[in-house]
């Protein structure tokens, strides 16, 4: 990918070297006793009911590299592209003006709108307070857990988690959660498959786009895109971990089906294209 001195975007926040407060939990018995005998030392016992308290708990992140830098770097021109080639969309083929998602850069753990998150959640999107998430270290797992090498690989993710923040746009991430309160957790796991499948859909729109607005893409871009796309699909992931599949399980659809609507949407860039949830019958 032709990203290197291209315009990064102004909308990357970047919490890596930030202190991150935790919040939760309550006061244990111990902490309650050592306040018991401050007291009757004659002591404060707030100074110590306040160095037990969940909500100071903190962590200080370690600097980072320049290899790690380079891939921050990465991300905001990504981001950027993603930017442009929304705004342009959401104009041409919806009369809609894009809101632009914030994307969070992080390092072990973070709190987000969507609850408290740890590196190995991986990269995911918050509609509560529209952001993507993302902690660095999951460009080494997509290399080495899941064979999937490449800096295209790694637009791809980006891309498929800017697509979740196209799918709230449209008003289609809260139609699935109300229709999911209703559903069995057979029938709600197959939305999931839908939303998920129409993000990777909506990638692949977006690297149409990029390509015929920017000329990014390298040999081999696509290819990359589809091995990441094939190592994230339910049936992979539960072979490895399990050694069986379970359809009925599946909550990000298949490597077959993962490839098939990127590609489609790549090779369409056409939003009509890509109804998921009616190609499944839901």
């Amino acid at each position: 990918m032709r990203w290197q001195n291209r315009e990064q975007s102004s909308n990357l926040e970047d919490r890596r070297g930030r202190t991150i407060k935790r919040v939760g939990g309550g006061i244990g018995i111990g902490a309650i006793l050592m306040a018991v005998f401050a007291l009757i030392m004659g002591e404060n016992p707030l100074n110590v009911l306040q160095q037990f308290s969940n909500e100071t708990t903190e962590q200080v992140a370690s600097p980072t590299n320049k290899q790690e830098e380079a891939l921050a770097d990465f991300v905001g021109v990504v981001l950027k592209e993603t930017e442009t080639v929304w705004t342009k969309l959401f104009r041409e083929q919806l009369k809609e003006e894009y809101v632009q998602p914030k994307l969070v850069l992080y390092r072990g753990e973070d709190n987000t709108g969507c609850g408290y998150a740890q590196s190995t959640t991986g990269p995911f999107y918050c509609p509560a307070d529209q952001r993507v998430y993302i902690d660095l270290s999951f460009y080494e797992e997509l290399q080495t857990r899941f064979k999937a090498p490449g800096d295209f690989a790694m637009a791809y993710i980006i891309a498929h988690e800017v697509g979740h923040h196209v799918q709230y746009l449209m008003g289609i991430t809260s139609q699935v959660e109300n229709q999911r309160q209703r559903l069995s957790q057979e029938d709600g796991n197959k939305m999931s498959v839908a939303m998920e499948l129409q993000a990777d859909f909506l990638a692949g729109v977006w690297a149409h786009h990029t390509q015929k607005m920017a000329n990014l893409l390298e040999k081999g871009d696509i290819e990359e895109a589809l091995n990441a796309a094939s190592s994230v699909g339910d049936d992979r992931i539960q072979m490895e971990a399990r050694g069986y599949v379970v359809p009925d399980a599946f909550t990000h659809g298949t490597s077959a089906q993962r490839m098939f609507w990127f590609k489609k949407g790549f090779e369409t860039g056409d939003l009509r294209y890509g109804d998921t949830f009616k190609e499944l019958n839901l």
